[in-house]
């Protein structure tokens, strides 16, 4: 069977993104155990690297779009998907807090919305929906606890 239609993910693949879960769940816990003194760097580290996840996913499209059939119609908004993830972190960046936070959650739900369509539509692999599935619960389980941070403590 070839890779692309293999139902499961590689495992280097898993391992790899369940690592890149690791500064999301450190980050937004860390919201709620690390001494006061400390929770502004641990907020800003936390959500520049979400900036960074974005535009590291945001750039799978991009390459998805590459590999397409240059007859695809797909091919252009693909394009476009990969650039929108990128600017909505930078975007995020530039406001408070409060805000930054929600931004990233409905970033990071909507880019997992544009994955499923893109594994439906023959674009991605037809595994990549169950690695994208747990990591996105995941993120936004994060952009969640880290949100409830900020509803509790000043940032």
């Amino acid at each position: 069977m070839h890779p692309f239609n293999a139902s499961h993910p590689p495992k280097l693949a898993v391992g790899l993104a369940m690592a890149g879960l690791v500064p999301f769940v450190t980050g937004a816990l860390g919201l709620w155990v690390t001494p006061e003194a400390w929770r502004v760097w641990v907020m800003e580290e936390l959500l520049s690297f979400a900036a960074i996840m974005l535009a590291f996913m945001g750039a799978i499209h991009w390459g998805l779009a590459m590999r397409a059939d240059e007859s695809s119609h797909r091919a252009p908004m693909q394009l476009g998907l990969s650039v929108i993830p990128p600017l909505l972190g930078w975007f995020a960046l530039s406001l408070p807090i409060d805000f930054a936070i929600p931004v990233f959650f409905l970033a990071f739900a909507t880019l997992y919305i544009a994955d499923n369509w893109a594994v439906r539509n023959g674009l991605a692999p037809a595994w990549y929906t169950a690695l994208r599935k747990p990591i996105s619960l995941v993120i936004i389980g994060s952009m969640t606890v880290a949100w409830g941070a900020t509803l509790v403590r000043n940032y």
